[in-house]
This record gives C-alpha cells, sequence and structure tokens, in this order.
C-alpha cells in the first residue's frame, strides 16, 4: 500500500446543510453521484455523504459510527491567513471551538466545526512551509 490517502468522506446528516458550508466557504463541487458531493483538493478529494447511506454502505448500524476522535487540518500559509480562515468559517455557519492563538511549539493555530460536527484545525506552521502549489509536508518543502 501507497503511503496516501486519496479520499476522505464524512458522513453527514444533511448533505444540502453541510455542501452549502464549504460552498461558502469558496470551495468547487466536481461532478457527483450516487449521493455524494464531492470537493477535489490538491491531490485529494473530500466527498459528503449521507451518513445512513455511508452506514450501510460499510454494513453497520447508523449509531456505530459515531464521532470519531480524529481533526481535518488545513495549513495556512501565515498567520493572517488562519485568522481569516477561521473567521470566514465562522461566517459560513462553523461553531468555534478555540479562537486563533499561538502554540507552545511555535505556530498558530485554531479549532471550529462544521455545522455537522466535524472538527476541522486551521494552523500556521514556520517549521513546515507548503509548496508553491499549497502541498503540506511535515518538515515542508524547503
Amino acid at each position: 500500500m501507497e503511503q496516501r490517502i486519496s479520499l476522505i468522506t464524512l458522513g453527514v446528516a444533511d448533505t444540502t446543510r453541510a455542501a452549502a458550508f464549504y460552498d461558502a466557504l469558496g470551495w468547487a463541487r466536481v461532478e457527483t453521484q450516487d449521493g455524494v458531493i464531492a470537493y477535489d483538493l490538491i491531490g485529494q478529494t473530500l466527498g459528503l455523504y449521507q451518513r445512513a447511506k455511508l452506514a450501510e454502505d460499510i454494513g453497520l448500524p447508523e449509531e456505530a459510527l459515531g464521532h470519531g476522535a480524529m481533526t481535518l487540518g488545513y495549513n495556512g500559509r501565515s498567520r493572517a491567513e488562519v485568522d481569516a480562515v477561521y473567521e470566514a468559517a465562522l461566517a459560513s455557519g462553523a461553531k468555534g471551538l478555540k479562537a486563533p492563538m499561538e502554540v507552545f511549539w511555535g505556530g498558530y493555530h485554531a479549532y471550529f466545526a462544521d455545522p455537522e460536527g466535524h472538527v476541522w484545525e486551521v494552523a500556521h506552521n514556520p517549521f513546515s512551509p507548503l509548496s508553491e502549489a499549497g502541498e503540506f509536508r511535515w518538515n515542508g518543502h524547503g
């Protein structure tokens, strides 16, 4: 198995509401089918799929999916970008969980939850600069 993630699928109760949030952030939908709403990212795709249908596809009862202890991360090029993304998310219907602030290791970050409760971290890591195309690597593209 190659070391990569191709598709991140978020199980959602209300695909219309979930898609409206990501649309409001300025993300562009791609052609979708079978009830999946997709957004192409840099080298990956984020999919929104009805939680009940996702559970059925896996073969589990919906309540078995629960909410995992994980975050989706967006790294920005600057502290100002962290502030701007956090404010745009709140204006688009996100719930603020942690306002932008400095982190003990020298970075800057914030947390918010999308309307379905999926937790996002938006951060600037000065030790891991993004590539020109916006790709993230743990130790940067320097």
